[in-house]
């Protein structure tokens, strides 16, 4: 074999560490390889884009394909079933059952129908027994799950009736929301929240809100009390005044900044959307240059809060501890990710209440 005798005495006499440099060059040699291939063909995952704004201004939401969420998979085990024909004189439910305090309005038949449809929305594997119990007894109260569902039976036709401007009128086509647009076939639905102040036991004060990755601060070190403070206590959602030097008094501080940030960051992973969705980033603060998706979400988070006062935080002496807050024992609230789970409009924006008119009023359902 061919050998290079003095090279091996050279380096013999001479040892050096070669696989350093080595390495070193091999790893910016490939970095350069693969850039130079992503610039001359691009990036090989496929994405999608969402144009938010006008062209050129960048306003627009992009992500890989294979983040997708499985909506069609949702969409495929929604049941929905189209009302039954009213006959002239028949006995409306609350003639023929006994409490019915809620949708009493409707026909026996369309009763039981809707039933049947939010026992497999809500608790596909409990039956009616989850909110009437195991001796059949469907009049009596005692369940804490069938005081619950008959509040949020109202809360949903409440939203439907009152804050179409956020979830589409009905008269229009909706969309609007029924239970199965947050259960999804579970007793509790995703995105629900609890006060989990403070964070942090060892100190107080706004030491205790941050530095701790939560669900809430969507595990950064932003503050986690942003939900808490905005969406259930009505503070104002603001960020620091553009001049510098300004008296305090009406500024927003560098806390409430970050507490800010905190929830847009809720808002962005609740949607999977970026900021660009709502803001043209190159004035976050100018409302004359926002998209149309801001005011949607604007109206969202005052129904939000609406919502968490009136209907879900009254409802905290009915629950059993189990079902309460971790930190606090306080009462499940409601947020974006409650409805959203990840995605611009719920289960892809399919109408959720063409087929059940019953729950897009408090009054009488009108039947097309």
């Amino acid at each position: 074999m061919f050998k290079l005798n003095w090279y091996e005495k050279w380096a013999k006499d001479n040892p050096k560490d070669v696989w350093g440099p080595a390495f070193l060059i091999g790893s910016v040699g490939g970095a350069v390889v693969v850039a130079a291939l992503l610039v001359a063909w691009g990036q090989p995952l496929p994405t999608e884009s969402l144009q938010t704004g006008p062209r050129g201004t960048g306003l627009s939401v992009v992500k890989f394909e294979s983040e997708a969420l499985p909506i069609e998979e949702w969409q495929e085990a929604y049941y929905t079933e189209p009302p039954y024909e009213v006959g002239e004189d028949e006995p409306l439910a609350g003639e023929i059952y006994e409490n019915v305090q809620v949708l009493g309005d409707l026909s026996d038949g369309n009763f039981n129908r809707l039933m049947a449809a939010i026992t497999e929305w809500v608790s596909p594997e409990q039956g009616c027994a989850y909110c009437h119990g195991e001796d059949g007894n469907f009049a009596s109260d005692d369940m804490y799950t069938k005081v619950v569902s008959r509040r949020m039976i109202q809360m949903t036709m409440h939203i439907n009736e009152n804050w179409g401007i956020h979830v589409g009128e009905a008269a229009d086509g909706g969309p609007g929301v029924n239970c199965y647009t947050c259960h999804r076939g579970q007793n509790v639905p995703n995105g629900i929240w609890f006060d989990i102040m403070p964070v942090n036991d060892a100190v107080a004060g706004w030491a205790a809100a941050q530095n701790r990755a939560t669900s809430q601060s969507q595990f950064t070190s932003l503050p986690s009390d942003a939900l808490q403070s905005y969406l259930a206590d009505y503070e104002v959602i603001a960020v620091h005044d553009l001049e510098s030097r300004v008296p305090n008094e009406g500024t927003a501080s560098i806390q409430d900044t970050e507490r800010t940030y905190s929830l847009m960051n809720y808002f962005s992973n609740s949607l999977a959307v970026n900021c660009t969705y709502c803001h043209n980033s190159r004035a976050f603060y100018d409302y004359d240059q926002v998209t149309p998706q801001h005011a949607t979400a604007q109206l969202g988070i005052a129904m939000v809060q609406e919502l968490n006062i009136d209907y879900l935080i009254p409802l905290e002496d009915e629950y059993p501890p189990e079902r309460l807050g971790p930190v606090n024992a306080d009462a499940p609230k409601a947020a974006c990710m409650t409805c959203h789970q990840g995605a611009p409009k719920p289960l892809g924006g399919i109408n959720m209440i063409s087929d059940w008119p019953e729950l897009a009023t408090s009054g009488p359902p009108v039947y097309e």
